[in-house]
């Protein structure tokens, strides 16, 4: 719901690209120089940034907030107004960044650059800026990716700083739109002349005194892929231009990008949206189920690609206002704790002179702010269940470990130490009751969490290997992979009590093993010099059959209440899809010799950011949610491996969801 409410806004979006003067100053044509050596910049994104977004009351109809129209909250005075709260009550923890989203600029000077508003912000962006450079805050401004539409004046507009360069040499000769909602004309940067427009645009954004740009609708993501919304070559072009400014400007790119190139995202910019929009384009900023709970899947595939220079960013926090966000208490303290364990950005969305108190303490914790610049993002131990325990190991040997009930009932959550690879005596911090507990355990209301920092007493004791688990299995190997021991230099796995391998990574394959067979694993972490770390928590794996994995197609099985046999890039060829809702699969009749934990995996299609299957085997359901690739490809085919029970003699396995949209199912292994 939300991508479509932001699609709806698209046509807005485009045009009101980035923050500009009242007239944008004129630029002399000159002779183009040979591209400058990139001055160097101070470093940026160093940590997750922290501060205010404008979207989120520009997107919302909730009532007198944008009294005109959409975006139509979006004014001069307003950001003044979150800019002075935003100094006197949050700077001191950290939140500096005043960021001005879509809707401030129409129309365009005569080099295809964007104007401001008059009506809107009579003064100006530059007049903005340095009044929140006098607080000292930072100011960041936005642009959808390509050319704009309007931008393009029949290609007779000339590029600043050349001679010959019009925007006609910009495009390529038909005309191909791009982004997220078509707003723009795509780039063709085979041509200099392209590199020339970024580097002028660029080089007005930094005379404004801008630090801060988020490029929109950049794909493969916003829901397009394919050669037409592949804009990589765009964000390389806005990496080089920024540079060449000499101003230190964080740089972020949105919405939903692909993981597929992640690589590109990460050399070229300081962060990346994994998702939709957060709001919910709806009478309050947000709710539940449209978007927030979504961040606990898509994330996932994300995390090890954060750190200092890039990070993720999950969208704004609407967590300050009961009345406006559109959530519970509980699902205002949640929605924190995500964004604040996973590293990324801190950004308010609320109106800061709307606050209650309860949003204000959420945003002003500042253990909890200390946890998010640490800048170790943290992972889920699984996600088979809604009550779910995510952790992760800081830089001084603590542990941070958070508990959620994402459910829609009360639930209990807790911590296993020694799954998490903790052993001895600890201290254990509520940071949300900044209070000493003796359990990192909670029963939790629907939505709800708490967060802890674990301390063992010892903390540079050789920890154990945490979260243990199988990546596949044949008839005769077991291949096993766990999160590593700080300070280990190699790892022996047990079968029981007998050794069966070392290895100097968190990975290995056990060879040697029997056919329908149980096993019950172990690993300890051994070091140079000093005692193995106490044995991580078992795991039971049984093998397959001699002959074994066997795989099982979808299309061989039972689609049921409207799901669809089609065609992929698949094995066979064939998928089921139009999955969710009343349509499922039931997949051809699983057959084991023995009774055990198998691992099954599972071969599906989604591109989308990330679905959720129900997997029901032999009655007893779990939720799987899947990585999505983002970028609109449901051909090509991924993979996941998850632990199942399977009793000896013929199974019943079936994927659907009757709560929402499922991914493609290709086949099962097993």
């Amino acid at each position: 719901m939300a991508a479509r409410g932001r699609r709806a806004l698209g046509a807005l979006a485009g045009l009101t690209v980035i923050a500009g003067l009242l007239t944008a100053p004129a630029a002399p044509v000159a002779t183009a120089a040979p591209a400058a050596a990139e001055p160097a910049a101070r470093p940026v994104a160093q940590k997750p940034y922290l501060g205010w977004s404008s979207w989120s009351l520009e997107s919302t109809n909730y009532p007198g907030v944008n009294p005109t129209g959409p975006a139509s909250w979006l004014t001069e005075q307003h950001v003044l107004q979150q800019a002075d709260v935003l100094a006197a009550k949050f700077k001191q923890h950290g939140y500096t960044y005043v960021n001005i989203d879509a809707g401030w600029a129409n129309s365009f000077d005569r080099y295809a650059r964007p104007v401001v508003n008059p009506t809107t912000f009579p003064d100006g962006m530059k007049y903005v800026a340095d009044y929140v450079h006098k607080k000292g805050l930072k100011l960041g401004s936005y642009l959808a990716v390509g050319l704009d539409l309007k931008a393009y004046d029949d290609g007779n507009s000339p590029i600043a700083g050349t001679t010959n360069c019009h925007t006609r040499d910009l495009v390529y000769p038909d005309l191909r739109k791009t982004n997220g909602w078509d707003s723009a004309y795509k780039i063709d940067f085979a041509n200099p002349c392209a590199q020339s427009y970024v580097d002028s645009v660029a080089q007005l954004l930094a005379g404004w005194g801008v630090d801060f740009l988020k490029l929109d609708g950049v794909g493969p993501g916003s829901f397009k892929g394919g050669e037409n919304y592949t804009n990589t070559a765009d964000v390389e072009a806005w990496h080089r231009a920024i540079a060449k400014t000499g101003r230190p400007m964080e740089f972020v790119v949105s919405w939903a990008l692909s993981h597929r190139q992640a690589d590109a995202w990460k050399t070229n910019t300081n962060g990346w949206r994994v998702d939709t929009d957060v709001e919910c384009y709806c009478d309050t900023l947000v709710t539940w189920d449209n978007s927030v709970k979504q961040r606990w899947n898509d994330v996932v595939q994300w995390i090890p690609d954060a750190g200092p220079g890039h990070w993720n960013n999950l969208d704004s926090l609407d967590v300050g206002s009961g009345k406006m966000d559109g959530l519970t208490p509980a699902e205002r303290q949640s929605y924190l704790t995500l964004w604040a364990i996973e590293a990324a950005p801190l950004y308010i969305g609320d109106d800061l002179t709307q606050l209650d108190d309860y949003g204000v303490k959420l945003l002003t914790n500042d253990e909890v702010i200390a946890l998010n610049q640490a800048g170790v993002p943290a992972k889920p131990v699984s996600q088979t269940t809604d009550q779910q325990v995510w952790y992760n190991r800081n830089a001084d040997g603590s542990y941070t470990v958070a508990l959620f009930n994402l459910a829609a009932t009360p639930a209990r959550v807790s911590a296993d130490f020694a799954q998490l690879g903790i052993t001895g005596p600890v201290e254990i911090r509520d940071l949300w009751a900044h209070d000493t507990v003796s359990a990192a355990s909670a029963d939790l209301p629907v939505h709800g969490s708490r967060l802890f920092k674990v301390t063992p007493r010892d903390r540079n004791a050789l920890r154990a290997p945490a979260v243990v688990h199988g990546t596949a299995a044949t008839g005769t190997s077991v291949s096993l992979a766990w999160d590593a021991s700080k300070g280990a230099q190699s790892y022996d796995v047990f079968a029981g009590t007998k050794k069966v391998a070392t290895t100097g990574t968190p990975s290995v394959t056990v060879t040697g093993l029997e056919p329908s067979t149980n096993y019950d694993f172990t690993v300890v972490a051994d070091q140079r010099y000093g005692r193995p770390s106490a044995a991580s928590k078992k795991i039971s794996v049984t093998t397959p059959a001699a002959d074994g994995p066997k795989s099982y197609e979808a299309e061989n099985g039972s689609p049921q209440g409207g799901a669809t046999v089609y065609d992929c890039a698949c094995s066979n060829g064939k998928k089921v899809g139009y999955l969710g809702g009343s349509g499922y699969v039931v997949l051809p009749a699983v057959t084991t010799a023995k009774a055990g934990t198998y691992l099954m995996q599972l071969s599906y299609v989604d591109g989308d950011s990330s679905r959720t299957g129900i997997v029901t085997v032999n009655g007893t359901s779990f939720p799987l949610p899947v990585a999505g690739s983002n970028d609109n490809d449901w051909n090509t085919p991924q993979t996941v491996t998850v632990p199942v029970y399977l009793r000896a003699g013929a199974n019943t396995i079936q994927v659907g969801n009757q709560a929402g949209y499922v991914y493609d199912v290709d086949k099962i292994t097993v």
